[in-house]
């Protein structure tokens, strides 16, 4: 069975809005490290749609792009991904599929069949999929800056306190930190 592991931009006061990050080599880096090391991408259907958007166009070199961005594009586009929805069925990106029933036990599917493990990138179906104790790593890229605006990270809450036990911190030269956490077993 595969780890299922929530990883987000986030700034200090919890904004996850994906234009509010540092974007360079390094947070291509982490991001570009994050993904070689699972085996699918798990997002929302809001997530699949913003990135089916830009990166399709990026991997087919439709969009000038950096060398760096362009190579993220394809490797993306070469990984398997999913996405939970219940307005949409059809996901014509590149080894997209959809994610339909009910989630705990399509997630918990997904977990089992992916041994390289499942990266969630999207803030809604994360605070579902905690409520679901499904989430078995966090990995944030919390930024320097404080955005005054949401989404938030959680905004619609969870029944109980999440207590975490940190792993991992580091410091990147352009102020971020990259945070791993995993969550506190009794």
């Amino acid at each position: 069975m595969g780890l299922l592991t929530f990883s987000i931009n986030i700034t200090l006061d919890g904004c996850v809005d994906h234009q509010e990050g540092i974007v360079d080599d390094e947070t291509r880096a982490f991001f570009t490290r994050l993904m070689d090391e699972s085996g699918a991408m798990l997002w929302g259907r809001v997530t699949y749609e913003m990135m089916e958007r830009y990166w399709p166009a990026v991997a087919r070199g439709d969009v000038a792009a950096p060398r760096a961005m362009r190579e993220w594009a394809v490797k993306l586009e070469a990984k398997p991904k999913y996405v939970v929805s219940s307005t949409r069925k059809d996901f014509p990106w590149t080894h997209s599929h959809h994610i339909a029933g009910e989630l705990r036990s399509a997630v918990q599917k997904l977990k089992d069949a992916t041994p390289a493990g499942v990266l969630l990138g999207s803030g809604k179906l994360a605070t579902e999929l905690d409520r679901l104790d499904l989430i078995d790593e966090y990995k944030f890229l919390v930024h320097p800056r404080i955005a005054g605006h949401g989404p938030t990270l959680y905004q619609s809450g969870l029944p109980a306190t999440r207590r975490l036990d940190l792993v991992l911190v580091k410091p990147l030269g352009n102020g971020a930190i990259a945070m791993h956490y995993r969550p506190e077993r009794g």
